[in-house]
């Protein structure tokens, strides 16, 4: 049976206004990873298990502090990369890092499918939903990297923020570096003490956003520890999977 007689047969697929075939099929979610080597853990948006629907991953090669800083000597790699996966039919595209922030208005005006490059998407959202008096934690790999100027990049500012910055910890070196070896009980261990010890000082706190996608591993033990609200890529990247591929739900009245 080709794909054209199995359109007319698929509840599903009828429902899409267009379907171009490609050697493999299934990707709704497209992530550009920078190449790091080093153990990538469950929950981690390099690590494919993560998640409960298949992802496609796209590399691209330059090292983390030109992400960081967003040089535009790596803009043209991202905007390819994330072409590259339009093409192969996902539905919307990611970045694994939260500093691919940099980016998200070149990318998305380069392709035609939803784009969210960074877990600071989400942080519009967080303030919708939490009070004017609380603020919230964001946790990044390289907090003298947030700026007004890439948080204007996903249409927020610094207001009502706390920038914790773990990049220093010595635990979190290997992740950083993208060196082999890492303590992950360690970085466990580190990441809880810091980020209560954060809150426990400032109990306004009313959410905490993990700006790095390696550090969705480590959200449950920080929300044990600190009993709030913990976004971070795996958050958003579930909604937006949601967004692009809903289901018919069944059940009883």
């Amino acid at each position: 049976m080709n794909w054209k007689s199995t359109l007319e047969t698929n509840e599903e697929l009828q429902s899409l206004h267009m379907v171009t075939p490609h050697f493999t099929a299934g990707f709704a979610i497209g992530v550009i990873a920078v190449h790091l080597v080093y153990p990538k853990l469950p929950g981690n948006v390099a690590n494919a298990t993560t998640y409960p629907f298949p992802v496609l991953y796209k590399e691209v090669f330059f090292e983390i502090e030109e992400l960081f800083e967003g040089s535009d000597a790596i803009k043209t790699q991202i905007i390819d990369a994330a072409k590259y996966l339009e093409e192969q039919g996902v539905r919307a595209i990611i970045g694994a890092c939260g500093f691919f922030a940099h980016f998200q208005n070149d990318v998305k005006e380069a392709v035609n499918v939803p784009v969210f490059l960074s877990s600071l998407c989400q942080l519009q959202l967080i303030k919708t939903g939490l009070s004017n008096n609380k603020k919230i934690a964001v946790i990044a790999a390289s907090g003298e990297s947030i700026t007004d100027e890439l948080l204007s990049k996903v249409g927020t500012d610094s207001s009502r923020l706390i920038v914790q910055d773990i990049g220093h910890l010595d635990s979190f070196a290997g992740i950083r570096y993208g060196s082999i070896g890492f303590d992950n009980a360690n970085l466990t261990e580190e990441l809880v003490n810091v980020i209560s010890d954060l809150v426990e000082k400032n109990p306004d706190i009313g959410a905490i956003l993990l700006e790095c996608s390696d550090l969705p591993p480590y959200a449950k033990s920080i929300q044990a520890a600190t009993g709030l609200p913990v976004y971070d890529f795996n958050t958003m990247i579930d909604l937006v999977y949601h967004s692009v591929v809903q289901k018919t739900y069944y059940g009883y009245l």
